[in-house]
């Protein structure tokens, strides 16, 4: 294997990226051995601390597996286990939700206009549940999280469509994380609510295209408030510094 080596500044956010880019690259795979420490620290030109807390990193993300007096591998890459640990991961940058935002209105536009077509009135009786819970604990971020995720997750399902099912089934952690950063933005449950509830009625009156445009909005509305929050942010770094 081959390893570029990085500015030695680097943080320890830096280098997981790289070493998430080798193995996305194929130039590391799984179950292979990673060099000794000191070694890989000198081939990235980086120093041990560093290295040791992104590998410490990569470990709880599920990517590595650091054996004791046995040396540090590439786990197996199982997709259930990768998404288990990534608040790390979406704690980088802002940037990081927003490609997730982008995959979601790939995905969920279109199984929300195939769930237009297919959805059993159980399902929208349970989406009717989802908005009533949504509404009543727009005061507790964690009961208003759950009835966002349930609803997503109907409509994932009505869409009768096993390989988008399993898809989403692999991002649903994701999601997870993305919404806990998002939910609390100001005014985004009450936005989510009105969002839910266009979504809801044109999957009720069984229009596809009307379903999509709402889901499409709703994603909308999530990443506009996400870079509006991302922006103010960088403002209010900017005027602590001067």
């Amino acid at each position: 294997m081959v390893f570029e080596s990085m500015a030695k500044q680097k943080l320890p956010e830096d280098i997981v990226r790289r070493l998430l880019l080798m193995i996305e690259k194929g130039k590391l795979r799984p179950g292979e051995k990673l060099p000794p420490e000191r070694e890989l620290a000198a081939l990235l030109q980086v120093s041990r601390p560093s290295l040791r807390e992104a590998l410490r990193a990569l470990s709880i993300m599920n990517v590595v597996e650091i054996r004791q007096g046995a040396g540090t591998y590439i786990t197996a890459l199982e997709p259930d286990l990768l998404v288990e640990h990534l608040d790390f991961v979406f704690a980088l940058s802002d940037a990081t939700y927003l490609d997730l935002l982008e995959a979601r209105k790939i995905v969920e536009v279109g199984l929300c206009g195939l769930a237009a077509q297919r959805i059993t009135d159980e399902e929208l009786a349970e989406l009717d549940l989802c908005l009533k819970e949504a509404l009543e604990n727009v005061g507790d971020s964690s009961l208003f999280f759950q009835a966002d995720l349930r609803l997503h997750e109907t409509i994932a399902g009505a869409a009768r469509n096993m390989s988008l099912s399993r898809f989403m089934a692999s991002m649903r952690r994701l999601g997870s994380a993305s919404r806990q950063r998002t939910t609390d933005l100001p005014g985004m449950k009450e936005q989510v609510v009105a969002d839910h509830r266009a979504i809801v009625e044109a999957l009720r009156a069984r229009d596809p295209e009307a379903a999509q445009e709402a889901m499409l909005k709703h994603l909308q509305n999530v990443e506009r408030a996400l870079r509006a929050s991302g922006a103010q942010e960088q403002i209010s770094r900017v005027s602590e510094t001067h």
